[in-house]
């Protein structure tokens, strides 16, 4: 029976953890039990697992609050936009702020040039909503971003891009009732491979999801 191979890479701040699913082309693919929880830790800012301590403000604004502030604005900018109409410069002041951010890669397996979640991405984008609605981090913005490995040509694999991450967007709106307005699609097709090394590795074909809520002050 022919056997597909997915890997789903966790990581934030350098720390990586990868889990690999197993699925058969007949009957419901396979999931790993704890899989929510290792993509709700990884989206999950670090500051949460912390206790509280009294909240301390400075009087005086910051080049750092200044930033912050133009994010914050530039992420309600994008809210609602469609995927296709985010300029390039826009999907790279996307890549920038999502660098510091909670983040989680998922390689989902679509048929070849298809944008379809079939029953073999069933089992990670299913993980990826309960993870999405979980209390910790529900009501939060999140970034879709799509990306593909270097086969094929740059206008040809940047649509595919768009629509992959369109189609898990739209799985979870109607799956998981997540609004809309807190997922923000993006494509970057094989313009930022994860293996530069092997261009046409599978783990270039991932869709990465950021959180884009800031660490709360304490």
């Amino acid at each position: 029976m022919e056997t597909f191979r997915k890997m789903l890479i966790l990581g934030a701040a350098g720390t990586t953890l990868a889990v690999t699913l197993l699925a058969s082309t007949a009957g419901a693919p396979a999931q790993t039990p704890d899989l929510e929880q290792q993509i709700l830790k990884s989206l999950l800012p670090a500051d949460k697992a912390t206790a509280p301590r009294p909240s301390v403000r400075s009087l005086t604004t910051t080049p750092a609050d200044v930033s912050r502030t133009a994010d914050r604005q530039f992420i309600e900018s994008i809210k609602n936009r469609q995927t296709r109409s985010l300029t390039l410069d826009e999907r790279e002041h996307i890549a920038t702020i999502a660098k510091e951010r909670p983040s989680v890669d998922i390689e989902v397996n679509f048929d070849y040039n298809s944008a379809k979640v079939g029953p073999t991405a069933v089992p990670s984008v299913t993980a990826l909503g309960k993870a999405l609605t979980s209390p910790e981090l529900q009501g939060s913005t999140f970034v879709l971003a799509g990306h593909t490995d270097a086969k094929g040509s740059v206008p040809s694999n940047q649509d595919l891009s768009e629509k992959r991450a369109d189609a898990i967007k739209r799985y979870l709106i109607d799956n998981f009732h997540i609004p809309a307005s807190n997922l923000v699609t993006v494509g970057y097709g094989k313009t930022k491979l994860k293996s530069e090394s092997d261009p046409f590795a599978s783990a270039n074909r991932r869709v990465q999801i950021v959180n884009m809520e800031e660490k709360s002050e304490r």
